[in-house]
């Protein structure tokens, strides 16, 4: 399979996708990996690092399209390619395209990919490696901004497909994207779950983690919760009404130079972006649906017998079953559930072992024929 793979500024995705390259290769997969950014300065050895995007625009092309030119050429024949590059920049120049539809065309891509994180880690990466003045609206905007090009450039490519993939929280996704780019026959699933009213239950929480990571053992998984703003929406409000200017936040990020250091956060900033925190967490949770095969949702049982069957997780389950996609649910409360959760599901399971000697008996842990036959 042929790549692209985008994301703003500030997601740092040389050392992430470097490591799905390196596991591609212990896998016993060869995976031809282009960076953009890297051939450009080779074009441009007068250029000093870092100061690339304030050339005019016009040399800026000229160093772009001689860089694909280079890629065009050198991965003809190769079976597995990923292409690191941007859909857009937002820079001193205002906001103007990073792609020329005839060499994207010419690339003869099969997937494009946008990468996403958590807006305050890609908001201090940013400043931390460039010299600009840019809001945590900002770094919003150009999220949304790169994700429609990138779907759109998509569009222009008959056959091809979009998908959006987080970086990862907790643990990296590059088995996620190894898988596909090299096993996409493999079945997609959206792990559904309660987030924001089981983050002070510590137990809770220790279910729904264990059943993400099975699923993602056996599926390529699109989790929401890679990216969690809501979370950062919340602390926010707590210490706005604490009277803080300031929140402390440990990024939870792989590789890159703010893994692990905790991060300041203006807290009026993050005010200031709930209704683009809410707004994107709908769309981009209904399109994770979308390009799923099925949704698989963890209902746990909380305290005093209650279901936390959360207002999301009841959208997701509607949304997945209007759309036609398989729709499974693991049911963990006494209490049974009700008809609209029996009426729209393909299956209801008791646990998530029973779940997975299920798929596992009905074949969906194999490859699927992506021919049908």
């Amino acid at each position: 399979m042929r790549a692209i793979v985008t994301g703003q500024i500030g997601m740092d995705k040389k050392p992430y996708l470097d490591a799905a390259a390196r596991f591609a290769g212990q896998q016993g997969e060869a995976l031809a990996m282009y960076h953009i950014g890297d051939l450009m300065y080779k074009e441009g050895p007068d250029v000093r690092p870092g100061k690339i995007l304030d050339l005019p625009i016009s040399r800026l092309n000229s160093l772009r399209r001689a860089a694909f030119k280079d890629i065009i050429s050198g991965s003809r024949d190769q079976k597995n390619v990923l292409v690191n590059t941007h859909a857009t920049f937002r820079w001193r120049h205002g906001l103007f395209a990073a792609f020329d539809y005839d060499q994207i065309t010419a690339i003869k891509p099969d997937l494009f990919i946008c990468l996403v994180d958590n807006i305050e880690v890609v908001h201090h990466r940013l400043h931390e490696e460039h010299d600009i003045d840019a809001t945590l609206k900002d770094c919003m905007v150009w999220r949304e901004e790169e994700i429609l090009a990138t779907e759109l450039m998509s569009k222009a490519i008959p056959g091809s497909q979009f998908y959006i993939l987080s970086r990862g929280r907790h643990q990296p996704t590059t088995k996620t994207l190894f898988r596909l780019i090299c096993r996409p026959g493999m079945r997609k699933v959206y792990p559904s779950f309660p987030m924001s009213h089981v983050v002070d239950m510590p137990d809770v929480l220790a279910e729904i983690d264990a059943f993400r990571a099975a699923l993602a053992d056996h599926f390529i998984t699109f989790d929401p919760g890679d990216v969690d703003e809501k979370l950062l929406l919340d602390r926010s409000i707590a210490a706005a009404k604490d009277g803080k200017d300031y929140l402390d936040v440990t990024p939870h990020t792989f590789g890159g130079s703010a893994a692990g250091k905790p991060i300041r956060v203006r807290v009026r900033e993050v005010l200031d972006i709930a209704g683009d925190v809410d707004g994107q967490i709908y769309m981009r949770d209904f399109k994770l649906v979308d390009q799923s095969d099925m949704i698989v949702s963890y209902i746990p049982e909380l305290p005093g017998g209650v279901p936390g069957l959360s207002s999301g997780v009841e959208r997701e389950l509607h949304h997945a079953f209007e759309h036609t996609k398989e729709v499974f649910v693991v049911w963990k409360p006494k209490k049974a559930p009700s008809p609209f959760i029996t009426e729209t599901a393909t299956r209801i399971f008791k646990s998530t072992e029973e779940a997975l000697k299920y798929f596992e008996e009905n074949g969906y842990f194999g490859e699927k024929n992506l021919f049908g036959n």
